[in-house]
């Protein structure tokens, strides 16, 4: 994701608007060879990595300029993935709660120098008062950027243990019985929990659920209707929902996972073009309203001194690109939102070791010479 940007092609100021647009879909709309190019290159990776359906999205200057489905929502009955089918997104998720967050902020309602835990905290001791004293030092920056101490997504995950515990329960055994491996801010470790706990943290200062204010505060000002959390089960899928798949000899079973559970850091389910939707609107560019302020999203994609390539909730480099990456049993996403004013996402319904949605999508958007990847 280190691609240097590409200046945009000049429109001249004194067009109308409706000149404009019309002038950015000749410039954007693919050719029937580039279309043709594009499903080339997504079925090769398919026919790869033997995924069952893949469902892409591209916008560019503020429009989707593509979306389309491949492949199978369902091997056994033969129904298709299309533009409309939702897939689990993993951990794109992280990016919408950090929006979330920051809305709060421009509220003046959380500051990133909050604690979050003991008598100075935030969430004082509602999930024990006996906590340890590292934990009383982290504030809600290192939270966005995974630089609390502890709680990494490894095979220790807390998330991905004892599925039968609501989230109070796990952080209260959390933080009791798994103690911090670093001092707060100097260390980055990707922490699932660590976003689990900003979703308790929304949760208590706007005294909503979590999935109703992102729905209302973030999605909806983004034009998003029908995203929601995931269910666990294959039949608690959603209307539109795809099947997951894992890979033969795997021994992943996507069902026997508590994803509703992981709702702030892992548990949204979404079309691809939800989800460039949302970038859109948060992509720093005036093609788009953006949902945020030029200098919350500027706080929003600064990296943390312990990680140059990590902010709050999103991948970045020095382009700057904007990226996340999310990956599930039978799962796999990405997003991102580039200096040249694309943004785009992928998602698929298994994940298997090589498959690299990233290089697959430079490898679409360059196949458009007029998006100017």
């Amino acid at each position: 994701m280190a691609l240097a940007a590409v200046a945009v092609p000049l429109i001249p100021r004194f067009c109308s608007p409706s000149l404009l647009a019309k002038e950015l879909e000749l410039q954007t709309k693919p050719t029937a060879s580039e279309e043709s190019a594009i499903a080339e290159i997504a079925k090769k990776h398919m026919d790869l990595y033997h995924v069952p359906g893949l469902s892409l999205a591209v916008a560019r200057h503020g429009q989707v300029v593509y979306r389309r489905g491949f492949g199978f929502s369902n091997q056994v009955d033969g129904s298709a993935v299309t533009p409309d089918s939702q897939f689990r997104i993993a951990s794109l998720s992280k990016p919408i709660t950090s929006a979330a967050i920051f809305s709060l902020i421009e509220q003046g309602r959380l500051g990133l120098e909050n604690l979050i835990f003991g008598g100075q905290g935030l969430l004082k001791s509602e999930f024990g008062d006996d906590c340890p004293d590292g934990v009383k030092k982290i504030t809600l920056h290192h939270l966005l950027t995974h630089t609390c101490g502890g709680w990494e997504n490894d095979g220790e995950d807390p998330m991905f243990k004892w599925p039968e515990l609501n989230h109070s329960e796990l952080i209260k055994w959390t933080l009791s019985h798994q103690p911090m491996k670093f001092e707060p801010g100097v260390h980055f470790a990707y922490s699932n929990f660590g976003y689990c706990i900003l979703g308790r943290l929304i949760e208590k200062i706007t005294s909503q659920p979590y999935s109703e204010f992102v729905q209302q505060g973030v999605l909806a000002k983004c034009g998003i209707k029908d995203m929601r959390l995931a269910g666990n089960t294959h039949a608690q899928r959603a209307p539109a929902e795809v099947d997951y798949y894992g890979q033969s000899g795997s021994g992943e079973n996507p069902y026997i996972m508590n994803v509703t559970r992981m709702d702030s850091h892992g548990g949204w389910i979404a079309t691809p073009t939800d989800l460039v939707q949302f970038a859109m609107h948060v992509d720093g560019f005036m093609t788009t309203p953006n949902i945020l302020t030029a200098g919350t999203l500027k706080a929003m994609t600064t990296a943390s001194t312990a990680n140059p390539h990590y902010a709050c909730g999103w991948c970045v480099n020095e382009v700057p690109n904007w990226w996340h990456t999310g990956s599930l049993p039978g799962s796999l996403a990405i997003m991102v939102r580039t200096a040249s004013g694309l943004c785009w996402a992928a998602l698929a319904n298994t994940r298997i070791s090589g498959l690299d949605l990233d290089g697959m999508m430079w490898q679409v958007v360059k196949s458009v010479p007029a998006w100017n990847a």
